[in-house]
């Protein structure tokens, strides 16, 4: 049977019903004035899917308020197949395709897409903690200003042309944090460092042979370097491979699938290649899970399509 066979995939009113169950675990809850329970649903021939009314503060709500879905026209059920179809699409999906499969608009799949890499946010733990090994490295996503059109040339991060740097972090056998950033140096690697890594006089730092990993490695165990340059990539259990697997997705997705990410978009983009790859198959998460995982996220993210297009 195909995952997407269910029923709140194609049926609108069981698709509330699944987001509701999701959501609102204990019952609705009104968005106005906080109340859990005590509500009850509008019914009628012209009432709309999924309205409920407090009975304290007199209101109508959906279980799309304060979320990701709000004052979206697109179908329940769509949403729901377009969060299953980014979120188990290893290498992304583009907002054409979703264009094509969906039957929306293109200007509604590029905005849905972008509402779905919002929710995929990871507001939870941090990295590291007691022997653990943390990989950091860098990397550098763009074109070729070569193959551009003159009037599309831009000058990119880090004085590179056309190159827009990512940073991330890697726990071996964990979860990955990145980061769009103009430039990777000590002065900005640690409130990063200090944000992300929980406990890291206990934690293993594994890098390259860049100078500005030496000046934040006081605040580890121990920091352990490659010499690629001289040809160096493994040494023991010193290596960066971790890291570069996951920039090799991030880059074949951002080059084979979506082609070019603007410099404006790319921590969205680098945020939803690191929500995959926290809830991936060898941590035990499967597609329906993450799914699942991916709508839980939806809450609190509301995104304007005016603060999207800036």
């Amino acid at each position: 049977m195909s995952n997407l066979s269910a029923a709140y995939f194609h049926n609108e009113e069981s698709a509330y019903e699944y987001v509701e169950a999701k959501l609102w675990p204990h019952g609705p809850v009104c968005p106005k004035c906080g109340l859990i329970g005590g509500h009850y649903k509008l019914k009628g021939k012209s009432t709309r899917i999924g309205v409920y009314k407090c009975s304290a503060c007199r209101k109508p709500f959906t279980v799309m308020v304060g979320t990701i879905f709000e004052d979206s026209h697109i179908p329940m059920n769509v949403w729901l197949q377009a969060i299953f179809l980014i979120g188990s699409s290893k290498k992304g999906i583009s907002s054409n395709q979703l264009h094509r499969m969906l039957g929306i608009t293109l200007k509604s799949a590029w905005f849905m897409s972008h509402r779905i890499r919002e929710a995929m946010k990871d507001l939870g733990c941090m990295l590291g903690g007691a022997e653990v090994v943390i990989e950091a490295d860098e990397t550098y996503v763009g074109g070729k200003e070569s193959n551009k059109h003159r009037s599309k040339r831009t000058k990119g991060a880090n004085g590179g042309v056309g190159k827009q740097m990512v940073f991330s972090l890697v726990e071996r056998g964990g979860k990955v944090r990145s980061m769009h950033l103009p430039s990777v140096n000590a002065a900005n690697l640690r409130p990063i460092l200090n944000e992300q890594i929980k406990d890291a006089a206990q934690t293993r730092l594994m890098t390259d042979g860049e100078g500005q990993y030496r000046l934040v490695a006081p605040m580890f165990k121990s920091h352990e370097v490659v010499n690629h340059g001289a040809g160096e990539y493994v040494r023991g259990d010193a290596y960066t491979n971790t890291i570069e697997g996951y920039f090799s997705i991030l880059k074949r997705g951002i080059i084979g699938t979506f082609h070019h990410v603007s410099p404006q978009h790319l921590q969205r983009y680098a945020t939803e290649f690191d929500f995959r790859y926290n809830n991936r198959k060898a941590l035990g998460v499967n597609d329906n899970e993450r799914a699942e995982r991916l709508l839980l996220g939806v809450k609190g993210k509301r995104l304007t399509y005016q603060t999207t297009a800036e």
